[in-house]
């Protein structure tokens, strides 16, 4: 696409056509989970109209699975510029860490260390502590500063050392958009020899995510995230792929990349997850598929940024609105997180959605370590806004305008 068609955009999801109290819905919910677009929604209504099947089969219905599931491999395969034998799906991204957690931990042994990020999700912490706590091994954590929001690196060498076996960290912040400075980090931790694990979740529905580039040994997300169905994806570095021993039921594939698929999956949706790609590459060009992602995810950082910054410089002209974002030269998705002096998150996000019909959400998140250091559990959490390519400038000038609505009457519940 030469021009960004926002109209032709929105046409494509038809949940935007919502009202709610008498107003048009504004969806700025998408880091919690984006609207589906028609690709995905017709391709999942296609596959259980048409008959569904189990695999290995030895009839159409079957042997039509296994060709669904196996485009959806390529095509997140150029995605996130993988292989296609690398690429497993799963319940969702936390179901497929702790499996995988459970399957590296195997092989640690006393005197080894891990290290976390303050953060990141809960997704690629708690797989990874729990597995720690298991075997003993040494949790060392990649530290927030609170001031800048940013990742600590300053102690680098000391975090990460000679005994480090695994890093995991995200690629951007759910919560406050924060993208951290992983070359940094996996730098260090090649020279060690550890292994990473990259948190892309909150990445892959905003900017173009290159596996090789970024040296991730594995790599998390969930197509719930980025226009598609609820189904989780986990992206193994072939040679590490080979040498994983899930635990699995007996009879199961030995081999890449079913062996960490267990039990039967939602086939369904996974048929979906081509087409939600489709859309990314619809929005872009070039003579390879690949290219046409990149290509789209330029046009949407584009878009998305501009929504963002209406929203960034209207939220910081208005009186107790306290944004919590790292400064300007910090790379960040367009994801805003905020508090309203006087309002509680939940109380806030009741009133944009009843008397605005705006949708926003409250509370952690699940970032909670992050949250915890910036000290807002016990006042709730934040607000968080977050843009999508299906949105507005006219939705992000009404976000702040119902923002400032709400600061100016704050008792009238």
């Amino acid at each position: 696409m030469a021009l960004y068609q926002i109209d032709q955009i929105r046409n494509q999801f038809p949940a935007l056509d919502r009202t709610y109290n008498g107003r048009s819905a504004v969806y700025f919910d998408g880091p919690g989970g984006s609207q589906v677009v028609q690709g995905s929604i017709d391709a999942i209504v296609r596959y259980m109209s048409h008959g569904g099947a189990n695999l290995h089969g030895q009839f159409p219905s079957s042997r039509e699975t296994e060709e669904y599931i196996q485009q959806s491999r390529e095509i997140v395969a150029d995605l996130l510029g993988a292989r296609a034998e690398e690429v497993a799906f799963g319940q969702n991204s936390t179901s497929l860490a702790f499996a995988i957690a459970r399957s590296l931990s195997r092989d640690w042994k006393e005197g080894d260390e891990i290290v976390l990020s303050e953060l990141d999700h809960r997704c690629n912490v708690d797989p990874w502590l729990s597995a720690a706590m298991e075997k003993g091994v040494k949790v060392r954590w990649l530290r927030v500063n609170p001031e800048t929001l940013t990742l600590d690196l300053t102690n680098l060498d000391a975090v990460i050392n000679e005994k480090t076996v695994l890093v995991a960290v995200t690629l951007a912040s759910n919560a406050i958009g924060t993208i951290p400075a992983v070359d940094k980090i996996v730098q260090r931790a090649k020279l060690s020899g550890a292994l990473v694990v990259m948190d892309a979740v909150h990445a892959v529905p905003h900017f173009a995510v290159d596996r090789e580039k970024l040296g991730a040994d594995i790599l998390l997300c969930s197509a719930y995230k980025f226009f598609g169905p609820h189904v989780g994806i986990a992206v193994s570095r072939k040679e590490l792929f080979a040498t994983l021993r899930p635990y699995k039921l007996q009879p199961a594939p030995d081999y890449i990349p079913d062996k960490l698929e267990t039990g039967t999956q939602n086939f369904s949706a996974i048929s979906a997850v081509k087409p939600a790609i489709e859309f990314i590459e619809s929005l872009g060009s070039g003579e390879t598929r690949r290219k046409r992602i990149l290509s789209g995810y330029q046009a949407i950082e584009k878009h998305e940024n501009k929504l963002a910054h209406v929203i960034r410089e209207g939220l910081g002209n208005i009186p107790g609105i306290i944004v919590y974002q790292a400064a300007a030269e910090v790379p960040k998705t367009p994801t805003i997180a905020f508090q309203a002096e006087g309002i509680l998150p939940s109380d806030f996000c009741k009133r944009m959605a009843e008397e605005q019909g705006i949708f926003v959400a409250d509370g952690h998140f699940y970032a909670t370590t992050l949250a915890q250091r910036l000290d807002v559990i016990d006042s709730g959490g934040w607000i968080r806004a977050g843009m999508a390519p299906y949105n507005t400038v006219e939705e992000a000038e009404k976000f702040v305008n119902a923002v400032k609505i709400i600061m100016m009457h704050p008792l009238n519940r």
